[in-house]
């Protein structure tokens, strides 16, 4: 199992930046210090093309590479 977890300066600065968004974007300082407390879980990410082919869209093509 791959699990991202940040060092300790790392972790202060996701708390930092979770404490100046709460005011206003208390989603956005939720997910900054859940980040800070348990880091990433690499095993359940997903790829941008896993989310497209979740949501029905069609594949990227050579014709509109940055085409979202």
């Amino acid at each position: 199992m791959a699990h991202l977890t940040f060092d300790g300066a790392e972790q202060r600065e996701l708390r930092e930046a979770a404490r100046a968004e709460f005011p206003g974007n208390p989603a956005l300082a939720y997910v900054l210090e859940s980040l800070a407390a348990e880091g990433i879980d690499l095993d359940t990410c997903r790829d941008w093309d896993d989310i497209r082919a979740d949501k029905g869209l069609p594949e990227k093509s050579d014709e509109a590479p940055h085409v979202a």
